[in-house]
């Protein structure tokens, strides 16, 4: 029995799911790797000795690389000083002040330690701010927030299901799910009851994200007339699509965002933002939104030296450049395989879909086949700035002999 599989059994005896992180649990076993021991700029090591080339990145956190050396420095140095305090401690400043240098729509940002408690937080700002209840979300916006086919339908539409277990029947009958660039029943929401939205939620859309070119500045114009607050959720988006997300690309400014996974190069940390006036209805009388971890410094530390490497060097242009060699030529090879995938999206965050006539059965075999020639994905894959001229080339020499594997 391998040492991989050993972890497994004992994972899956002690913690639900086999992991606290629903997907970080394996379920390509045997090629899929079940547990992770190391990792070094782009590529990651499972228990037995098997080395991967790396495009899932702790599943978005990791945008510089493994062990990278600016970043573990500073949280040493940092680690020499302490960790948490009873106090407030200065790089909680500082890093906000980065932010809000970095970031459009940011006046002020306060600090978590995951981008779902840190959605909640601004869901509870929103509804102080305006003093309403109701939340519309487009796309997924954390755990604490899942539909997941809950909440509650437009009128004349059927119920969409029996709710989300453990989230009671009235406080899902406030939340309402509408698809990416759905602006039809978007407005059909704000005709039933805008007076009583505070705010739609967006996480973009991984494969149609071109199309915020016209759906920011849309749900804009409607969020202002009705006086309902504009998120992003710009977890995903955040320091690589642009520096400032979406909201810099797009150049549409939300009133909050939350920006999470690329904010400290995998250490824990979260950020909500904001224009100084929203932000106060989280300040002393306001709603309370408070954790003892929010300025523990060795993620901060971590934050502080992320932050000044995508502003020193061209980070976001290099997932640009290295992802579009890397997914373009992929999309190629599927072609010239008759592989029925197709990465599609802006090429630093691009999701894995499936073409006519391809099946969900094709997409296993893919990946199945990648994890056996050493390369790790997921369904959203992310090259990080580790990811050299070399790095891209192997990687698609081991996925091209993946596909020849499976070609039909």
């Amino acid at each position: 029995m391998t040492s991989s599989v050993q972890w497994h059994e004992r994972l899956e005896k002690a913690i639900p799911w086999g992991s606290s992180t629903c997907s970080k649990a394996p379920t390509l076993l045997p090629e899929e790797p079940a547990v992770i021991v190391k990792g070094k700029g782009c590529r990651v090591w499972d228990a037995d000795g098997n080395e991967f080339i790396d495009f899932r990145n702790g599943l978005g956190p990791i945008t510089l690389g493994y062990q990278f050396p600016d970043v573990d420095d500073a949280i040493r140095r940092q680690l020499a000083n302490g960790i948490i305090f009873g106090h407030a401690h200065p790089l909680e400043a500082e890093v906000a002040e980065q932010l809000c240098e970095l970031i459009p729509c940011a006046e002020q940002a306060r600090f978590l330690k995951t981008g779902g408690e840190a959605l909640a937080a601004v869901i509870r700002i929103a509804r102080t701010y305006t003093g309403r209840d109701r939340i519309v979300q487009i796309g997924y916006n954390g755990w604490l927030n899942a539909l997941a086919g809950g909440g509650q339908s437009l009128p004349g539409q059927q119920a969409s299901g029996k709710g989300v277990p453990g989230v009671p029947s009235a406080l899902g009958g406030l939340h309402h799910a509408v698809g990416w660039n759905d602006l039809a029943s978007l407005e059909r929401w704000f005709d039933h009851c805008g007076g009583e939205i505070a705010a739609v939620v967006i996480a973009a859309d991984y494969a149609g994200m071109a199309k915020g070119e016209t759906f920011y500045p849309a749900v804009r114009e409607l969020t202002r007339k009705h006086g309902v607050l504009m998120i992003y959720d710009e977890i995903v988006t955040g320091f690589r699509v642009a520096i400032g997300g979406v909201q810099q690309y797009f150049g549409v400014n939300p009133d909050l965002a939350v920006f999470s996974k690329g904010i400290a190069n995998g250490m824990p940390l979260s950020a909500y933002v904001g224009s100084k006036e929203v932000m106060a209805a989280c300040n002393r009388g306001g709603a309370v939104i408070s954790s003892t971890f929010g300025g523990e410094t060795l993620s901060l530390a971590a934050s502080k030296a992320t932050l000044a490497v995508y502003k020193d060097q061209d980070v976001v242009g290099h997932l640009w450049r290295q992802g579009e060699k890397l997914w373009g030529d992929l999309n190629a090879i599927f072609s010239e395989n008759g592989i029925p995938l197709e990465l599609k999206g802006f090429w630093p965050c691009p999701t894995f879909t499936l073409k006519d006539g391809g099946s969900a059965a094709v997409r296993e075999s893919f990946f199945r086949a990648a994890y056996r020639n050493g390369v790790s994905l997921y369904n959203v894959s992310y090259v990080n700035f580790s990811h050299k001229d070399e790095d891209i080339a192997e990687a698609l020499e081991r996925l091209e002999r993946a596909c020849k594997e499976i070609a039909v």
